[in-house]
């Protein structure tokens, strides 16, 4: 029996990508996205390639719209063996100047979509066992001056993965999240303005922005999912071209027993620093 891939945000960049390679091996693939003639065409090019697949034109930050999505998913092949929530928008701004608006559109997307997707698709990977994976971001694991609303979400994602992986190891499905460095229509403008900046000042361009592809995320994630061991969960891993990074969990950096030994420790920490 073939498995059941959801790939919500899947008609570009990233999620597109993941979506032509799980199509090309096998899957049947769920193209999830919000504009119908992006949806057709990553459905037509997974069809071309003799692939399986689907599309579904709905809002994961609407939950009406993402429990009609999933029961349509169940009517068709009668369960779903992998969820990748790459869905996802961007309304930069400082704090200060940030909207109410900006805040929850960013949170609704991320964060609440993954919330809706992962609560609506459990009960159908209760008996086979699957996977979920959540895409992050390096701005979720160490912040991101300019994305108080996109930080916040992808932190959010880090404790789902953690809380999750615990809660639904004894069902056999795994849960991890990917912060990818791809150069997409999203990072594109950003990593391009850096390299302006960078070369009016002739200086080097920095190694942590020479990101790989879109491809290369879609490689490992096939790679991920086809690793059999049932221990291979609540883990974050970057992913920059062939590069693969493990972060771990926050763990206490030192413990003290009261506050005034406590700044002393910081401030001897900080003066080492």
């Amino acid at each position: 029996m073939k498995k059941v891939a959801l790939i919500t945000g899947a008609t570009r960049g990233i999620g597109r990508s993941i979506a032509l390679h799980l199509g090309q091996s096998g899957y049947q693939v769920v193209v999830n996205g919000t504009k119908p003639a992006l949806i057709n065409e990553v459905v037509e090019e997974i069809h071309h390639t003799g692939g399986e697949a689907i599309g579904y034109c709905a809002n994961v930050a609407d939950p009406v719209a993402v429990t009609s999505m999933v029961d349509d998913v169940i009517a068709k092949y009668g369960h779903t063996d992998v969820l990748i929530h790459n869905a996802g928008n961007l309304h930069d701004q400082h704090c200060l100047h940030m909207t109410d608006e900006a805040w929850t559109s960013v949170l609704d997307v991320h964060l609440n979509g993954a919330f809706y997707c992962i609560q609506r698709v459990l009960p159908h990977m209760q008996i086979n066992g699957g996977d979920i994976l959540l895409m992050t971001s390096t701005a979720g694991l160490a912040g991101s001056v300019g994305q108080m609303n996109y930080s916040a979400a992808k932190a959010g994602m880090l404790g789902i993965v953690w809380t999750l992986a615990a809660e639904l190891k004894a069902n056999r499905i795994r849960v991890n999240a990917i912060s990818p460095a791809a150069l997409t229509d999203m990072t594109r403008p950003v990593i391009e303005h850096i390299e302006e900046k960078y070369a009016s000042r002739n200086e080097p361009f920095p190694d942590f922005w020479r990101v790989g592809e879109a491809d290369d995320i879609a490689r490992f994630v096939l790679a991920l999912l086809a690793q059999p061991d049932a221990d291979l969960t609540g883990e974050i891993l970057g992913v920059n071209g062939s590069r693969v990074t493990k972060w771990h969990k926050p763990a206490p950096a030192f413990s003290e027993h009261s506050i005034e030994a406590f700044f002393t420790t910081w401030q001897h920490q900080k003066g080492s620093n």
